[in-house]
């Protein structure tokens, strides 16, 4: 796990109500462990950090570090020892022997095979499949590695002590060894009684043996070579499984490779149909008289309606990613239009050379060969409009991250649920930890982790449980509000913070003469143009776009009068709009309700 370098998070002192769970879990876990060993290990006044890491796989791992040595460090739930640790109590957990040469292999991230287990004279330990265990190796008793069982004892022996043995999880020399002092491990050898064999045949370890050992892994480097003897069987398969990752990346980066050739035509393509539609829209759909004319409405009026049937105008794939590049690209080599910046992060076509040669030789495709563009409803006959479906979210924050983990959801931080989930778990960790008030049933009692959760300091000493809906309102007020919204026949869209109602409000102009603004129409898939153009056929009077400085491919609609009652309508019984997204409606004018 950490053969390759990690990441570190975050590196903060450990509080003390954590020392304490700290100690009780080791106590728990290991409990050969004496009182006196374990403030040795967690001792009450030295300062203890708590250091959060990313491994280079992603996983999310806690280090508990003691004068600067990782102590333990917590994957998945499960509290482990470090080589630092088992150093000084060798005997904490049960422990392989294994043969040096091996170490190696462990090292790089291989996990130990039972044919690389010397077998003492008093047998293997009694394990089951996911025990902590260490590793040794043969001429010292002192740990080098740290993992977990793959199978039990007994199933090492039903096998013929072939296939897996321990997933190694850290060993000496790797990167978390080398996150502490870089010590070695101490010498500490067998006692003399302790005979040691191989599958069950005892033998004496020494030098001239290791010798043979490591000629045996030196034969087995070398293909042209047979190698019967049982140690090396072990390391020769750890080898195999070394060659057989070897083999799965070359095949991987093949892949790569095949990938990132396809995504290059696929570019090619796209890039190639958005100037034939770019050329196609300047050609035949585009008016002078429309000048300035806002990108995004270049888009969504003119591009979009001039792709060929049977295909898709997606930017992102291509090599441009985002308009305003191919814009830029169309502006700079090919000199056919000029795009100018109107209003603050708002850009406007400005200027097109119609008598560029590049856009009089190209010839428009037959109309059969064009899909017409989506109309949308604008009240007046069309394709009927379907309002969005949006859904509120919340993510997990790093402030209520320990609650959602004790409930074993595996919520980390980022992780988006909605309200329900986020009551139901919170409903289970509160079962779990029997934490309902046994005098009244409406009442929660507040545990550590909730206090640091959920309260304010000033809370701390002063509250000592919540009702249920306090308690429901309060982790919902410490998530990170989001919302999902759902279009007709697209993926979800999942965006941070609350949705932009539509917004509607009247102003004053010139002479006192009132005007009706409506603006975020784009977040529910409405065209500005289209609702602007209905507003002016159904109350005959002048309406407008304008950019809204500031925000990027949103529109401003203004249309002449107090329209709010008209526009109510539109949005609310023809484009079925839910009222609670729409804001200003209580604005309209007294007395100007039209039937």
């Amino acid at each position: 796990m950490f053969a390759r370098p990690f990441r570190v998070k975050s590196n903060t002192a450990i509080k003390g109500s954590d020392r304490k769970k700290l100690k009780a879990d080791i106590s728990t876990i290991f409990p050969s462990l004496s009182a006196d060993e374990l403030s040795e290990l967690v001792p009450n006044k030295e300062e203890l950090n708590v250091v959060k890491i990313y491994a280079h796989k992603g996983d999310a791992v806690t280090l508990y570090v003691l004068n600067k040595n990782p102590l333990f460090f917590e994957l998945e739930k499960r509290l482990y020892p470090t080589v630092y640790v088992l150093w000084r109590y060798p005997g904490l957990l049960p422990t392989f022997r294994t043969w040096p040469p091996v170490l190696q292999k462990l090292i790089g991230g291989a996990d130990l095979m039972l044919p690389g287990v010397v077998v003492p004279s008093s047998g293997l330990p009694e394990v089951k499949p996911g025990d902590y265990c260490a590793v040794t190796v043969a001429n010292n008793k002192a740990p080098v590695a740290v993992g977990t069982a793959a199978v039990s004892s007994t199933e090492m022996h039903r096998l013929g002590m072939k296939g897996r043995g321990v997933c190694v999880l850290h060993t000496y020399m790797d990167n978390l060894w080398a996150f502490g002092d870089k010590s070695g491990p101490p010498s500490l050898p067998y006692a003399e009684s302790d005979g040691q064999g191989v599958n069950g045949e005892e033998c004496e370890v020494n030098e001239k043996e290791e010798e043979e050992v490591e000629k045996c892994v030196e034969e087995v480097q070398s293909p042209s070579e047979m190698v019967t003897d049982q140690p090396c069987s072990g390391i020769e398969e750890l080898r195999l499984t070394e060659q057989e990752e070897e083999e799965k990346v070359e095949k991987g980066n093949e892949e790569e490779e095949e990938n990132q050739d396809d995504q290059k035509i696929i570019q090619e393509n796209m890039d190639a149909l958005l100037l034939q539609c770019f050329l196609h829209a300047l050609k035949s759909k585009v008016k002078k008289s429309e000048l300035p004319l806002l990108t995004s409405t270049f888009l969504r009026n003119h591009m979009f309606s001039c792709c060929p049937s049977g295909k898709k105008l997606d930017i992102k794939k291509s090599s441009y990613k985002k308009l305003s590049k191919f814009l830029q690209a169309m502006q700079q080599q090919h000199n056919l239009v000029r795009v100018k910046e109107l209003a603050k992060g708002v850009e406007s076509i400005v200027e097109v050379d119609w008598k560029n040669e590049e856009l009089r030789s190209f010839r428009v495709p037959e109309a059969t060969d064009v899909e017409a563009a989506p109309e949308q409803d604008g009240g007046e006959g069309g394709t009927p409009y379907s309002p969005p479906e949006i859904t509120p979210l919340y993510s997990v924050s790093a402030r209520v991250e320990p609650l959602f983990m004790d409930a074993n959801k595996r919520c980390v931080k980022g992780a988006i649920l909605q309200p329900t989930e986020v009551r139901n778990i919170v409903t289970e960790y509160v079962k779990k930890n029997e934490l309902v008030d046994e005098n009244n049933k409406n009442y929660v009692t507040i545990n550590p982790a909730l206090c640091d959760c959920l309260l304010e300091k000033s809370e701390y000493q002063e509250v000592d449980s919540l009702k249920w809906d306090d308690l429901f309102s309060r982790t919902l007020g410490r998530m990170q509000e989001c919302y999902q919204v759902v279009f007709p026949g697209q993926a979800p869209i999942i965006k941070k913070g609350h949705i932009e109602p539509i917004d509607i409000s009247v102003a004053s102009r010139g002479s006192n003469k009132k005007v009706t603004l409506i603006k975020n129409l784009e977040v529910y898939g409405l065209d500005p143009a289209i609702v602007a153009s209905t507003l002016q056929h159904r109350v005959q009077a002048s309406s407008v776009l304008q950019p809204i400085p500031g925000s990027k491919d949103k529109v401003l609609v203004q249309i002449q009068g107090n329209q709010i009652q008209q526009v109510s309508c539109l949005l609310l019984d023809h484009y079925q709009i839910p009222r609670k997204y729409i804001q200003g409606l209580d604005k309209a004018s007294k007395g100007g309700k039209k039937k």
